[in-house]
């Protein structure tokens, strides 16, 4: 079950996570960022 949260990012962050939408590496806003707060906390806890 997701969860619903809200969060302030840089514009110009913002500007290169469109850009990668744009490419159809991911397919939204919440894709890329679920992907990438996966993937770091992974990696902290060593996997």
């Amino acid at each position: 079950m997701k969860t619903k949260m809200s969060i302030s990012i840089d514009r110009e962050l913002i500007a290169k996570i469109e850009k990668i939408i744009g490419e159809g590496l991911f397919r939204n806003k919440s894709h890329i960022i679920e992907y990438s707060i996966k993937r770091f906390v992974d990696k902290e806890e060593g996997k």
